[in-house]
């Protein structure tokens, strides 16, 4: 088996199948890895950290970089595959067989800085993003495939259907926006819906430590009740009283809700505490 074969084959050669308990689909076509890869801005003797590779279709193409890759996989099928393409790209290639959600991407990366580059499962994406988001891993970028749903919660502004949790969190943190459109075809099995790569940078200015902490609480507790005016949904954490205090409207409804007033409440919470 040569990397010259088409990846499909060598799946077959493996008698390997996505499995759906996993919100596995496999992005075979290496125009689209190869494009993902250059849009994550990874280049040689960069280290990406890649979560659920499967078969190294976007592992090859950051490979081809001439990146270091660490992969991180927890379905061990796929570990005769990795470690073709290990042989192939000598020293460049660290698999770990784990849960990523369980994984110390810090001990990982150690001192140098990493990008995070993944076609992320679909049933663990967005929690793998509220942990690198709010985690204490800090990566130079991230570069990451959602169902185009999620993507358009993560860069979404005030006022918009897809504006929630996610937005706040995001918006906090990191610049971010939709680079790549990726149709259901792309993948093997295809999706029932098209996918998006969103593109995150951290910024130096995003918040961390107990105010991080502090908006977690707020958005959680006002978005958890989206359609009730904040005085309702922040009840647990003081209402109207901590509106007040933050400057807000206390009939205001969530999903209208700025950053600056969500930091607002947030500032106000640490306060009261």
């Amino acid at each position: 088996m040569t990397l010259s074969e088409r990846l499909s084959d060598r799946l077959a050669a493996h008698g390997l199948q996505a499995n759906k308990g996993l919100g596995q689909h496999f992005l075979l076509d290496l125009n689209v890895t190869r494009k993902i890869a250059r849009l994550s801005g990874c280049g040689p003797d960069g280290l990406v950290i890649e979560v659920g590779p499967g078969p190294g279709g976007l592992t090859q193409a950051l490979l081809e970089t001439g990146a270091r890759v660490v992969a991180i996989e927890r379905d061990a099928r796929f570990a005769p595959m990795l470690e073709d393409l290990g042989r192939a790209f000598p020293g460049q290639l660290e698999v770990i067989l784990a849960d990523a959600l369980r994984v110390d991407e810090s001990q990982l990366a150690g001192s140098h800085p990493a990008r995070v580059v993944s076609n992320l499962p679909y049933n663990v994406g967005t929690a793998l993003l509220i942990k690198w988001l709010t985690g204490p891993f800090r990566p130079v970028s991230l570069t990451l495939m959602f169902q185009k749903e999620v993507a358009d919660r993560i860069v979404a502004d005030p006022g918009t259907e897809a504006y929630g949790r996610l937005s706040v969190l995001a918006a906090a943190v990191a610049d971010r926006r939709i680079v790549l459109e990726v149709p259901a075809r792309a993948f093997t099995p295809p999706p029932k819906v098209t996918s998006a790569v969103v593109h995150l940078a951290p910024r130096d200015d995003g918040i961390g430590g107990d105010r991080l902490d502090a908006l977690q609480a707020v958005t959680a507790a006002a978005f958890g009740q989206r359609r009730k005016m904040l005085r309702s949904g922040l009840k647990s954490l003081g209402g109207e009283d901590l509106c007040r205090a933050a400057g807000v409207d206390p009939s205001s409804r969530p999903e209208t809700l700025s950053l600056p007033g969500f930091l607002a409440l947030a500032d106000a919470l640490l306060t009261k505490a």
